[in-house]
């Protein structure tokens, strides 16, 4: 017992014991501890919010939550300590004691703002799991663009309490002084300010939505995110290209999945010994071909539409409604097998290559 009452540094054996075991014991049941307190949390919230997912609820937020409980310990734990005499020394000015109780307030900030974050992203997760059984496509990319714009205010507001708490800063002066210095970062991060004013024209007028195929700029693709700054487009090679939403906003953009039809031409240029009779034979064939029941074309024609040099030229076009492109590539080889089947049978000669395009 003479042990425990030793004083060391102004504390004695005992309560360094107490200490270091309530801060290992918390330590080493964070996770433990958090579930149980994300599980209360949970079910008081389920009382105002009903449905709410358990599960997912308690993974988002059980990490940072385990850290807040465990910093919160730490922090009361050592504040029950006498601090030593001998520590009375002053860094850059000040004294020691008072760098390491503002050390603890910044990382109880953090980690603060770290959970407030973890909440975010659930309520990000609920409202996106609504978003989905709803049929407007902007219901979700709203989400995500509420979900990283709070994220930035979080972290904004985190910064501004750890200079108040942890530096004494005040916060008019600082939000003064930001102001002046915005002013110059505005003039130096133009581009960037330029981005996020685009990124709001994208949300509000809406010309595409996540998961759209897109053409812009020689590039093609389906947009996998659009942020505050830049949008992220996913091409056919699986490569990832990520364009400033300035430049989105600024260029032309092709959305192919706002089409309402879907087209397809096919240029045959025949040889100059082709006859009449079987030019109209030709034409014949192929228009009843378009015309039949199995492809139920929106429109379609097929006409001869040019003599040159090399022969004649017969332009054929049909129209579908917006299928899926699998089912619409299937449709033009079916019209060229049946296009090269019925050339060879007439005896009828291709001059040039054959060209199509959709």
């Amino acid at each position: 017992m003479d042990f425990l009452d030793r004083v060391y540094l102004d504390n004695d054996v005992r309560s360094y014991l107490i200490v270091l075991g309530t801060i290992l014991v918390v330590f080493a049941l964070r996770r433990l501890l958090s579930r149980h307190a994300a599980g209360l949390i949970h079910f008081i919230m389920r009382r105002y919010w009903k449905n709410l997912p358990r599960e997912e609820f308690i993974n988002l937020i059980i990490r940072p939550l385990g850290w807040f409980i465990s910093f919160s310990v730490a922090v009361v734990a050592l504040d029950k300590l006498t601090f030593p005499s001998a520590w009375d020394i002053k860094i850059f000015g000040r004294p020691l004691d008072l760098i390491i109780s503002k050390s603890g307030v910044c990382l109880l900030i953090f980690a603060f703002t770290w959970l407030i974050i973890g909440l975010v992203n659930f309520l990000a997760f609920i409202l996106e799991r609504k978003a989905l059984q709803t049929a407007e496509k902007s219901d979700e990319q709203l989400v995500s663009f509420i979900r990283d714009f709070l994220k930035v205010i979080i972290i904004i507001g985190g910064i501004l309490m750890t200079l108040k708490a942890g530096f004494n800063q005040d916060i008019g002066t600082v939000l003064t002084g930001l102001s002046i210095v915005g002013a110059a970062l505005a003039l130096a991060a133009k581009e960037s300010l330029e981005n996020l004013i685009a990124s709001f024209i994208i949300f509000f007028n809406k010309p595409f939505f996540t998961g759209d195929l897109l053409k812009v700029n020689q590039v093609m693709g389906t947009v996998e995110n659009i942020g505050l700054r830049s949008t992220r487009i996913r091409t056919a090679d699986k490569t990832l290209i990520t364009v400033p939403n300035k430049q989105m906003v600024d260029s032309v953009v092709d959305n192919w999945s706002m089409r309402t039809h879907r087209r397809a031409e096919i240029k045959l240029q025949l040889a100059a010994d082709t006859s009449i009779q079987q030019l109209q034979d030709l034409l014949e064939r192929v228009r009843e071909k378009l015309s039949s029941e199995e492809f139920r074309f929106t429109s379609q024609q097929a006409i001869f539409s040019e003599i040159s040099q090399n022969g004649y030229q017969l332009f054929i076009e049909f129209m579908t409604e917006s299928i899926p492109l699998s089912e619409f590539n299937a449709m033009k080889e079916e019209i060229n097998f049946f296009l090269v089947k019925l050339m060879h049978e007439m005896n009828i000669r291709i001059s040039e290559q054959l060209q199509s395009k959709s």
